[in-house]
């Protein structure tokens, strides 16, 4: 019961709404490395996805997700329709291969809801391929070239009567363009279905990811320029004293750096039950998702947590009162729960390299090891030894004290030595939500059709510290939970078979997830020891869902040799999620506030035309075809009482991409292109520096031989251009913060080590075989 291709495409432009196909089996997708979501979706008109390191991308449509500086939200990540994103609205697309999927459906912002999605940003679905619907029952691949970077995938399905099975595997290798950038992926993915009838049909669906991936971190801009491939404490290995580029060099023999990276194993199954009927189809999807996590940064995160849910859905295409009549229907009950616990960094591994201490206090223990004092020892930020004081403070804090208190004298919590425990946090975390969404489509006239939608949510947020541990003494726990109703109107006129035109307006809302809840929160607080924002008790940071009224208009469609895709957007948006970061030179966390209203507008852009037919003589099917993309991104606050009507930063404003193409029926294609950012995004909301635009020139070529094997050439950023693929947000670039504990800022102003730089000249070649 798997669609088509074709038959996908088609169901997807009934959409009363802007969306996106992207078919892996094209010359675009076969003669590309694809090493992670961008590669795979730079081609798609209002998708945002730049490259950091790795498979870490910023991936966001309409600025989703807009400043969060690592990982995934606002934007559900979905396979056959059943969710990848966790439940608390959280995600990274490490678990996505983008070799393995058949296609790919882009549902901008508010048309997710085809599947329950009610976010900024919308959806992404990944359809597997089947037995049914795989290029080949076989199939080899084998990739490799700059950076020491070698993948390699196989693929084999059958179908055996009623039975039908499909295997896949991939393994990657890559030192990467950047010290401490090593990447080892292996993912295995695969899909067994039975059909009980025509009506009646099961299919399982498998995972297993495994990811170890080194972190190298941001730069300046002027460390850019000089080098790109560099990497700085405290994202690599460090022991000792440290003279680097560090504004506050270390002194001593206990400047340990972080070694940081992310090393995660994650499984998934999942399960969809199709029963069809004469009046529609129903679809039963349930799920589960095991991650275990270990990720030094700042200190080391190690996490277990349980993904799962269930889903049913009703689709059915039907007349009502003598006209075309089309219902999308559904729930979504799924939930998340496991440990988070936190750890003192000691070059990316929890260990206390000291030992057993009697000494419970702070003050005036200066070069005394783990309390070698922060204020005049000079140690930086990233360091052990500073950490280990954060822990240590974090503990009196919880008692009412600062700093200098002797632990001894605290009477609420009996005192465990720091040396004894390097635990900063034993915390658990737990989701649940619970959804009801519906849209119906009713065809006003043979080519007119009116659409209105709504869903519901109650999504819940918990955590609790489960306390007994020196730098988190006392236990406690807190909670909220999110309603709200998001309706959805549109019309969409089609013009032609082949044209479309649409306008709709949808209520999105964006839940905030653990991350932004939890982020900045440490030790419980006694009943009497009110926190920063005058709070009592146990709290989660005071955060309020993301609320937008996004408005669209737009066309797609095919007319002779022109094709093209366009939308227009607006979207009013109250209390966003934002984030800044304080110091990202330290590799320390973010913070997440609510901006009272912000605007999101933007054109999304895909358009081609064919200029020449038939070079080769008549009727030869051969083509030079030129593409673009623009994808243009106008965020700003909107009456802010701290930044105006200032830009947001983090994603450039304008966003092209040309492709001059030559493709042969014999299986000759040739492309060469042009990325072009005219000027960078800015780092900060105060708007007083932004990264400097780029051009990239690359060339894609391949030759599909008609005995099944297949080579191909992708050649990328020929001119070898430093350029800033990606940045952190900060407050105010030229105003860094000051610490008084080191007497500095935390960084020379103007110039926060906030940039991600890009991939230099690189070129990647492979041979692929189906049979």
């Amino acid at each position: 019961m798997a669609p088509s291709i074709p038959a996908l495409r088609a169901q997807l432009n009934r959409t009363v709404g802007s969306v996106a196909f992207v078919d892996s089996n094209t010359p675009e997708q076969q003669t590309r490395y694809i090493s992670d979501l961008r590669d795979a979706l730079k081609d798609t008109p209002g998708v945002f996805a730049e490259s950091r390191y790795g498979a870490e991308i910023r991936l966001s449509v309409r600025g989703s997700n807009l400043t969060r500086d690592f990982h995934n939200r606002g934007l559900e990540l979905l396979q056959d329709g059943i969710p990848m994103t966790f439940a608390d609205g959280a995600g990274d697309t490490y678990s996505i291969d983008p070799h393995y999927y058949r296609a790919v459906e882009v549902y901008k912002g508010g048309n997710g809801l085809t599947y329950g999605a009610s976010t900024l940003g919308g959806a992404i679905n990944f359809v597997s391929p089947t037995a049914y619907t795989a290029i080949s029952p076989n199939y080899l691949n084998l990739e490799g070239g700059s950076f020491e970077t070698i993948r390699g995938q196989a693929q084999a399905s059958r179908i055996i009567g009623n039975f039908d099975v499909l295997l896949n595997g991939s393994f990657t290798h890559s030192l990467g363009f950047r010290g401490h950038e090593k990447s080892d992926y292996t993912l295995i993915n695969g899909n067994a279905g039975y059909r009980f009838s025509n009506n009646l049909e099961t299919r399982m669906y498998f995972g297993y990811y495994n990811t170890h991936q080194q972190l190298p971190g941001t730069l300046t801009l002027s460390q850019i320029a000089a080098d790109p491939r560099l990497s700085l404490p405290p994202f690599v290995e460090s022991f000792g004293t440290y003279n680097g580029n560090y504004i506050n060099p270390a002194s001593g023999d206990w400047a340990f750096s972080g070694n940081q990276g992310r090393y995660q194993q994650n499984y998934r199954v999942a399960n969809k039950t199709t029963y069809v009927t004469d009046f529609g189809q129903f679809d039963v999807s349930s799920w589960y998702i095991g991650q275990y996590l270990y990720h030094p940064i700042f200190v080391v995160i190690q996490q277990n947590t349980n993904n799962w849910g269930v889903t049913p859905r009703f689709t059915s295409k039907h007349e009502l009162l003598g006209h075309k009549n089309e219902v999308i229907a559904g729930a979504r009950v799924w939930g998340e729960n496991g440990s988070d616990k936190w750890w003192t960094n000691f070059n990316g591994t929890i260990a206390n390299p000291y030992g057993l201490s009697d000494r419970p206090t702070l003050f005036n223990s200066f070069g005394a090891p783990p309390f070698g004092n922060v204020i005049g020892a000079g140690f930086p930020g990233w360091s052990w030894n500073s950490l280990s004081q954060f822990g240590f403070n974090n503990g009196n804090n919880a008692c009412g004290f600062v700093n200098y208190a002797i632990a001894q004298d605290c009477p609420l919590v009996p005192f465990v030595p720091v040396g004894q425990n390097p635990q900063l946090r034993n915390n658990t975390i737990n989701a649940f939500n619970v959804e009801f969404y519906g849209e119906d489509r009713f065809h006003l006239t043979k080519n007119l059709i009116a659409m209105v939608g709504l869903k519901y949510i109650s999504d819940r947020r918990a955590t609790a510290a489960l306390g007994g541990i020196p730098f988190e003494p006392l236990a406690g726990s807190a909670s909220k939970t999110y309603h709200g109703l998001m309706p959805k109107f549109g019309l969409m006129w089609q013009a032609t078979p082949d044209i479309q035109v649409f306008s709709d307006v949808t209520l999105s809302r964006d839940v905030p997830d653990f991350i932004d809840l939890t982020q900045t929160l440490f030790a419980p607080r006694p009943p009497w020891l009110p926190n920063s924002e005058g709070l009592f008790g146990f709290q989660m940071n005071n955060l309020k869902a993301q609320k937008a009224w996004t408005g669209e208009i737009g066309t797609r469609g095919k007319y002779d040799r022109f094709a093209w895709d366009f939308t227009y957007y607006y979207a009013n948006i109250w209390d966003e999620l934002l984030k800044f970061n304080t110091n990202p030179a330290s590799g320390t966390v973010s913070v997440t506030r609510n901006a009272p209203n912000t605007v999101h507008q933007g054109i999304e852009l895909g358009g081609s035309v064919e200029v020449l037919r038939d070079l080769q003589g008549e009727g030869a099917g051969d083509v030079l075809k030129i593409a673009q993309i623009w994808n243009m991104n106008l965020y700003a606050f909107n009456g802010d009482p701290t930044y105006g009507n200032n830009w947001l930063p983090a994603i450039p404003r304008n966003v092209l991409r040309t492709t001059v193409s030559y493709n042969t029926r014999e299986g000759l294609y040739i492309a060469p292109q042009v990325d072009w950012v005219p000027s960078g995004a800015y780092v900060d909301y105060a708007n007083t520096l932004r990264a400097p635009g780029y051009a990239l020139i690359g060339l894609q070529a391949g030759w599909k031989m008609t005995n099944g094997l297949e080579l191909y050439l992708d050649a990328r950023n020929l001119g070898n251009v430093h350029y800033v693929s990606d940045v952190i947000s900060v407050a105010n670039a030229a105003r860094p913060p000051f610490t008084i504990a080191t007497g500095l800022y935390d960084w020379v102003p103007g110039n926060p080590q906030a940039f991600y730089p890009g991939n230099g000249a690189s070129v990647y070649g492979g041979v692929k075989y189906r049979f």
